[in-house]
């Protein structure tokens, strides 16, 4: 019996991306089996999330690093951290009104939903959000004008998800940071570069485990010291709901040496596995397909299919998630009239069946006419 069958579960293929509501990636058999060792051994947890993130930090040229469950815990933490700075009292008592140093400046169009709040995580920390400039708009200027003596830290979202245009740059929040002699944050959950943000100065730079490094659940803090330092003790107090277990701590330290080692499918590769599928996409009567790239600037080609037929695209994404097998796509421009498929995670086999039933979906439509 497979799993599917076990547990009443639908054959999924993922042409959404390295989404959370999917599970994100799959694992290699070299990272399972470093999980393997993990889930079969114990080690003195404290000295195992101490020595494992100054091995990654050696790999990625840092002061430090520290493995937390995910990159959202890593905001929580990261807040928390650079709040309390070391106070044993804060870390057992977060959220203690003997502290009021706890907003946290992030450019207005950063103040996203990721599948949650960016707002929600700086809040769990025990932060305020303060939002500088505008949704459409942010400037070095207007980050400036809202620091105070109750500013805790910087904060700035590296994503698709944030507002692209009018935005100041990593390097321009960088200089704001060390003018005023504050910490900045960069959430880059689903970048794919562990080098450079750190490099520009970046204090805590948080990444996802299980998106663009293929790791098993979990999430990655590089940064200064004693930053980082803090970030750990909050395994003893905020961190604790959200402790990340040996087996995984183990399979993402692997995951990131052989990322480092192999890298990812670049853009020409993606491009050049898109161009048969687009091909076939282009045989459909009622879509238009050609390559897209990432919105955000990433060498990510994705597969751009507008629904020229009298079906939505909104209907035709509901209609590839019936059946046996469910199709995801990216949504996030279907009100445009736009279905997005990413490839990353889909083999060739599976852009076949994708082809084949978006031929049948509106092979309906076509009838109907």
């Amino acid at each position: 019996m497979s799993v599917y069958e076990k547990y009443g579960l639908k054959k999924v293929i993922n042409a959404s991306g390295k989404m959370t509501i999917l599970g994100v990636s799959k694992v290699s058999d070299t990272v399972s089996a470093a999980q393997k060792v993990g889930g079969q051994n114990f080690f003195e947890m404290s000295e195992l999330i101490i020595q494992s993130g100054r091995y990654i930090a050696k790999l990625l040229g840092a002061e430090n690093a520290t493995v937390v469950s995910s990159a959202s815990a890593g905001i929580a933490q990261s807040v928390a951290a650079l709040i309390g700075r070391g106070d044993a009292y804060h870390t057992m008592h977060p959220y203690t009104p003997r502290i009021t140093r706890r907003d946290i400046i992030l450019p207005k169009g950063h103040n996203v939903n990721y599948g949650t709040s960016v707002e929600l995580m700086v809040q769990q920390g025990g932060g305020m959000v303060v939002e500088a400039g505008y949704a459409n708009e942010c400037t070095p200027e207007q980050v400036a004008m809202e620091i105070t003596e109750n500013t805790a830290a910087l904060l700035y979202i590296k994503s698709h998800h944030t507002v692209q245009k009018s935005m100041l740059s990593v390097q321009e929040m960088v200089k704001i940071a060390k003018e005023y002699q504050l910490p900045l944050i960069v959430d880059a959950a689903a970048e794919e570069d562990l080098f450079t943000y750190y490099k520009q100065g970046v204090d805590l730079v948080i990444y996802s485990g299980a998106k663009a490094i293929e790791g098993p659940s979990s999430g990655l803090v590089v940064g200064k010291e004693p930053y980082v330092s803090w970030i750990q003790e909050q395994s003893k107090g905020l961190g604790r709901s959200m402790k990340i277990g040996k087996e995984n701590i183990l399979g993402f330290v692997q995951a990131i040496e052989d990322f480092i080692i192999k890298g990812s499918e670049d853009g020409d590769q993606m491009k050049a596995r898109l161009k048969p599928f687009i091909d076939s996409l282009n045989q459909i009567k009622g879509i238009e397909a050609s390559i897209v790239q990432d919105a955000a600037g990433r060498a990510i080609y994705r597969a751009k299919v507008v629904i020229t037929g009298n079906h939505t695209a909104l209907e035709v994404i509901k209609e590839l998630k019936k059946g046996e097998t469910a199709i995801y796509t990216r949504e996030y421009q279907a009100n445009n009239g736009v279905i997005e498929f990413d490839i990353r995670a889909v083999d060739q086999t599976e852009m076949f069946v994708i082809v084949e039933k978006l031929s049948g979906i509106l092979k309906v439509e076509n009838e109907d006419d």
